[in-house]
């Protein structure tokens, strides 16, 4: 099964952005739950747009770069100054 990490971004009322990492079997319906107010808890609320993603053949690689991505701030900037 193949696996994907995704990154995503949405604007705050003050024009900051805020991004959120996650891992997903279906990477089209997951936005869609995440933008219809379903998804993850922090991500209710907010308009994300995807701005990055990796696939992955197993769940394991995924997940360890899924915690790599969430904990590492400095490499998210770069992705999203990169792609917006």
């Amino acid at each position: 099964m193949t696996y994907f990490v995704y990154l995503l971004v949405s604007n705050l009322k003050n024009n900051k952005k805020i991004s959120y990492v996650g891992y997903t079997n279906n990477l089209k319906k997951r936005i869609n739950l995440h933008n219809s107010g379903k998804g993850a808890k922090f991500t209710r609320g907010k308009k994300w747009k995807l701005v990055y993603y990796e696939k992955y053949d197993s769940k394991t690689e995924a997940m360890k770069k899924e915690f790599k991505l969430k904990k590492n701030y400095n490499l998210r900037k770069k992705i999203i100054l990169k792609k917006i």
